[in-house]
């Protein structure tokens, strides 16, 4: 499903603008409109960090752009609580921005694109503060298509390494 909608706001918002769609995240919203939190790169290589209102009128899927912000502009992306399972984070720019991603994982996958897109075109410091860095780091494993799995499957490992050891008689 994730990737037909990446498709079709691809064609209908992205595309049209000349912007490359690199990730989206579901965010959690009181409306009856879905927001995706997106990051896409222009012809012009600068990164764009928008806030996309997903609605239907009829039949048809429509896209608009609620907020949008520059990855040259952000400060500090601040993961709140990186010991609990909390999908809050904010991106600090000139004003804070709230967000609650629809899980935890697709908020680490959100800041490991922001972390991979700075790398690749603004290079600038990049405060990433109250993340687990074991789950941020770029390596070999991580990339948007299988990061959640793997977000996942280390949280079910410690959590197994957890429930042998409360097992465990003690001496």
């Amino acid at each position: 499903m994730s990737s037909l909608l990446k498709e079709d706001m691809k064609k209908k918002l992205f595309k049209p603008q000349g912007h490359t769609l690199y990730e989206f995240i579901e965010t959690k919203s009181k409306f009856k409109e879905k927001f995706y939190l997106c990051t896409s790169v222009t012809k012009e290589d600068e990164v764009h960090i928008s806030l996309v209102k997903h609605y239907r009128v009829c039949l048809d899927e429509k896209y608009e752009v609620a907020e949008m912000w520059l990855l040259k502009d952000l400060v500090c992306i601040d993961g709140k609580e990186p010991e609990t399972d909390n999908p809050h984070f904010d991106m600090k720019f000139d004003e804070v921005c709230n967000v609650e991603a629809y899980s935890c994982a697709s908020k680490y996958a959100f800041a490991r694109s922001l972390i991979k897109l700075n790398t690749l075109y603004t290079k600038k410091d990049i405060k990433v503060i109250n993340f687990d860095s074991s789950y941020i780091e770029d390596g070999i494993m991580w990339s948007s298509n299988n990061g959640d799995c793997l977000v996942l499957m280390r949280i079910c490992f410690y959590a197994s390494n957890l429930l042998c050891l409360s097992l465990c008689p003690m001496p």
